[in-house]
């Protein structure tokens, strides 16, 4: 029994048709437009930008974010042609099942569930930053021994509870919800721009790219990029190595695209709705990153900006407070969609293991009323709940790329790959310039991750080991595609 063997496309499909592991198909190209936009801004708007550019790339930080959007977009064409291709729930894990062999698939999955329930902690924890402070603006406050900086975050583990209770009722319900709380994200953000143009000071933006600084000592340390320790370059932050590094860690402000292809088997119309979707999503809110990028760092000189929550900071240094609880307001609302998204997106990557027995069977059964997998939402809704509470802010940003990275990488791979082996397939998309685009996404994917920390690395090498025990102990033994080779008979759900 191989460990890359390998699921037909044809299996994947027929397996949507199963009544106990069966999603209702709701979801339209608004619906997931809407859906990759109410994820991907978030974060990277409202908490990452200004720890960034403070940390690592000043006014810079724009053009990481464009170097962070151009990765992405090359990935984006790839998910957007297997997506629709095979419209089959848990994105990358699927397409790697039946492109690159089951061993590639688990190590997506687990990549995936890392990338997507560690995402949602850590957007629930700044959630809770700028809750906090919008209670606090409008006189009602927050007991701090229980807010975003103690030991116990009760408010973004009480966001998470009351999501994973919404997201276990139905999709479109979600979906509904998804799309009032987009509208006020993109409102605040457009307000952001217009209103921030005022106040923008041209020497604030000079240097737009600050000298590289060596870092402390010059030593390499454990929170020294990979790639510069590798090849002995001189720790440092700043400069044309800062904007790279800066780069590597606004990669976690674009992870909303890829969560897309997640809830495909759910699209009315996926050959012709998902890639619209996905790309869609992604130019949206490249354009929207790169504006307030511009505007944060001319307000606001970078090496004063909030780490935590820099847009309503930056107001506020101005003297303009109120706008200040217009923002904080706008991040409320624009967060609650990002670890909605993450929670559903996580639970469907999850469904579609648990339906190749790679996970224990009964988890992703779904509901008869909803549809939803919802013993897989309620625990992933716990789960994420306990980290977002008791995990210190800022620690698990660079865990979620490294996991993100290392699927887009598989991905994009696959793409030539499967069209050598399998040219027969109808694509109602296809990747341009195959394959020379794909292996240009997967180059750059992997060198965003050396320029992620060694400590990054460790973790990451930790969370596979695990993953490999696990898939060693149950998912190899029970894997329904190794049961049906082995028996030569159809393995029912």
């Amino acid at each position: 029994m191989s460990l890359v063997r390998k699921k037909t496309i044809e299996q994947s499909i027929a397996d949507t048709d199963e009544p106990e592991y069966q999603l209702k198909k709701r979801l339209t190209a608004i619906d997931l437009t809407v859906f990759g936009i109410g994820v991907i801004i978030g974060a990277g708007i409202f908490t990452l930008t200004g720890r960034a550019a403070k940390l690592y790339a000043g006014p810079g930080i724009a053009l990481s974010f464009v170097l962070a959007a151009i990765c992405c977009g090359l990935a984006a064409l790839c998910y957007a042609e297997f997506s629709s291709t095979v419209p089959v729930s848990g994105s990358a894990y699927t397409f790697s099942y039946f492109s690159l062999g089951e061993i590639f698939a688990w190590i997506i999955g687990w990549d995936l569930l890392l990338e997507l329930m560690l995402g949602a902690s850590v957007v629930a924890q700044g959630w809770s930053t700028y809750a906090a402070l919008f209670l606090d603006q409008i006189g009602l406050g927050w007991p701090s021994s229980i807010g975003p900086n103690s030991h116990v975050n009760v408010l973004a583990m009480l966001l998470v509870l009351v999501l994973a209770t919404l997201a276990t009722i139905g999709i479109k319900e979600s979906m509904r919800v998804n799309l009032v709380l987009v509208a006020i994200k993109l409102f605040v953000v457009l307000f952001v721009i217009i209103a921030g143009l005022f106040y923008i000071k041209g020497s604030n933006l000079t240097p737009f790219v600050p000298p590289s600084v060596p870092a402390a000592n010059g030593d390499v340390t454990i929170t020294t990029p990979l790639f510069q320790a590798l090849f002995g370059f001189t720790p440092s932050t700043f400069g044309i190595m800062g904007l790279v590094s800066g780069a590597s860690l606004v990669f976690f402000a674009f992870i909303g695209f890829d969560v897309v292809a997640t809830t495909a088997e759910e699209a009315k119309n996926p050959q012709r709705d998902l890639p619209r979707g996905i790309i869609g999503s992604l130019a949206i809110c490249t354009v929207l990153y790169v504006l307030v990028c511009i505007v944060i760092t001319g307000m606001v000189k970078y090496s004063d900006i909030s780490g935590e929550a820099a847009l309503a900071e930056a107001f506020k240094s101005v003297g303009q407070g109120g706008f200040a609880t217009l923002i904080s307001a706008g991040a409320v609302a624009g967060l609650t969609t990002v670890v909605l998204t993450l929670m559903i997106g996580a639970a469907r990557v999850v469904f579609a293991m648990s339906r190749d027995h790679l996970m224990p069977k009964q988890l992703g059964k779904t509901h008869p009323k909803w549809g939803t997998p919802y013993r897989l939402t309620i625990s992933i809704g716990v789960v994420v709940a306990i980290v977002a509470g008791v995990t210190p802010i800022g620690k698990l940003e660079e865990m979620v790329n490294i996991g993100t990275l290392a699927a887009f990488t598989l991905v994009s791979i696959a793409v030539p790959l499967l069209r050598r082996s399998r040219p027969d397939i109808k694509r109602s998309f296809t990747v341009p310039g195959n394959p020379v685009i794909p292996i240009v996404a997967a180059v750059i994917c992997v060198y965003l991750m050396l320029n992620l920390s060694i400590e990054t690395w460790i973790r990451f090498l930790v969370w596979m080991v695990l993953g490999f025990v696990i898939y060693a102990l149950y998912g190899y033994r029970k894997s329904r595609v190794g049961l049906e080779q082995k028996t030569g008979e159809v393995q029912k759900a």
